[in-house]
């Protein structure tokens, strides 16, 4: 069944139980039973992303001191 893998960036430990049963839903929408859906959570440090040439702990620094 599903396996929905999030690559993200830090966030905040209380809102993970809400975006894990905001994705199991959506499946269970397609007739799938919830206990076959599993959310893997990759967190990974604004600094070891980057677009547009720009390392994210530069471009979104407002938003590092918020996590």
């Amino acid at each position: 069944m599903p396996i929905v893998t999030i690559d993200s960036w830090p966030m905040p430990e209380e809102r993970k139980p809400e975006l894990i049963k905001k994705i199991t839903e959506v499946f269970t929408g397609f007739g799938m039973p919830a206990q076959a859906v599993t959310v893997v959570i990759h967190e990974e440090k604004l600094e070891n992303w980057g677009s547009g040439g720009e390392q994210h702990s530069v471009k979104f620094k407002d938003l590092e001191k918020k996590s």
